[in-house]
């Protein structure tokens, strides 16, 4: 049984799998991590490996407690992974990168896949049918477009995520709106047009948090998934402790 633990930058995502069967997932605070730890043992007292991904900051306390209750894989470049990683800096890769791609070859193998992360930046990850990882792209996602545009600019303000019901704004609001969640809608359905003219038989992955906000919008056929990183995760601490 496997523990799954994906560090942010604030909150962590605890996942628990049965071999391929997620049984549960959670999201806490980064500082409670241990007392989640010891509430996911007692549950499930057969978890016997682990795997942490990081792009946040784990707490050596937090640490400490795992590796005392189960074996530990903390994920980065040197771990084998299910596919040839052909990015020019693989040290730099982000990890959640590495575990999407991973997620991809499971479910999706020999086939041409682009991954798109919808969360605090938005992630373009392609892999060929010949299991070759090329690379891809990152931009701003939602929350950090509306952000930017309050930070860097005098007057405009800081706006709770919206979509609006047309891409002509009359005010300053929905301008921002529409300038913000249409820019977005058109820049991924632009990309995955620009693949799809090179490898027509792509299958295409959208996940993170704001995946379900977006995948009523666009245009282009994907498939929705919002425990895909999850599954990358577990995908990859079977495939190096078996």
């Amino acid at each position: 049984m496997n523990l799954i633990v994906d560090v942010g930058n604030t909150f962590v995502k605890i996942a628990v799998f049965q071999e391929d069967k997620l049984l549960e997932k959670a999201v806490v605070d980064v500082l409670a991590l241990e007392n989640n730890f010891q509430f996911f043992f007692k549950k499930y007292p057969k978890i016997d490996k682990s795997i942490i991904a990081s792009v946040g900051t784990l707490p050596k306390e937090a640490l400490v407690d795992l590796k005392k209750r189960c074996e530990v894989v903390i994920l980065d470049a040197s771990l084998k992974f299910p596919f040839q990683n052909r990015y020019a800096t693989p040290s730099t890769l982000g990890v959640d990168r590495m575990a999407l791609v991973a997620a991809s070859v499971k479910h999706y193998p020999n086939s041409n896949v682009l991954i798109v992360d919808a969360g605090s930046c938005i992630t373009y990850d392609f892999i060929t049918n010949q299991n070759d990882y090329l690379g891809g792209a990152i931009s701003p996602g939602i929350r950090l477009r509306y952000k930017s545009l309050n930070d860097f600019t005098a007057n405009l303000p800081l706006l709770d995520t919206q979509m609006p019901s047309t891409i002509i704004g009359n005010s300053t609001s929905s301008a921002i709106h529409s300038g913000v969640m249409y820019g977005i809608i058109k820049e991924i359905d632009g990309v995955i047009e620009e693949y799809h003219n090179k490898y027509p038989d792509l299958t295409v992955i959208l996940t993170g948090g704001d995946a379900n906000l977006l995948s009523k919008q666009l245009k282009n056929s994907i498939f929705a998934n919002s425990n895909f990183l999850l599954e990358g995760l577990n995908f990859i601490l079977e495939h190096n402790t078996n």
